[in-house]
């Protein structure tokens, strides 16, 4: 699987984004699908999880209430709508996926492809 990440951007506080990360191959729909992102001088962090089948998501506390993530199996795509941005959201954002992952509660280690990151950056 190969993914394609776009749609950052700079974007005022309180502003909204939406993220998609494109995956090539028919194998998609059976990916548990993640987000993680990224600040300058930090470790990458998860973000948000999706089921195969879309019907159940996982957030970290820092984005839970803001950030949807969504996926479109007919499409190949899961996305991750972002609203109420906040400056402590800038950083790159990598989508990922797993073929093993027991639980949403995803973990780096967990994820078999990863996308080539897109940069969001949030500005006061």
């Amino acid at each position: 699987v190969q993914l394609q990440a776009s749609g950052g951007g700079l974007v005022q506080a309180g502003g909204s984004l939406r993220l998609s990360c494109a995956a090539s191959g028919h194998t998609f729909r059976s990916y548990v699908m993640g987000w993680f992102r990224q600040a300058p001088g930090k470790e990458r962090e998860f973000a948000a999880a999706i089921s195969w089948g879309g019907g159940s998501t996982y957030y970290a506390d820092s984005v839970k209430g803001r950030f949807t993530i969504y996926r479109d199996n007919a499409m190949n795509t899961v996305y991750l709508q972002m609203n109420s941005l906040q400056p402590e959201d800038t950083a790159a954002y990598y989508c990922a996926a797993s073929r093993t992952a027991r639980s949403l509660v995803l973990t780096a280690s967990e994820c078999d492809f990863w996308g080539q990151g897109t940069q969001v950056t949030v500005s006061s």
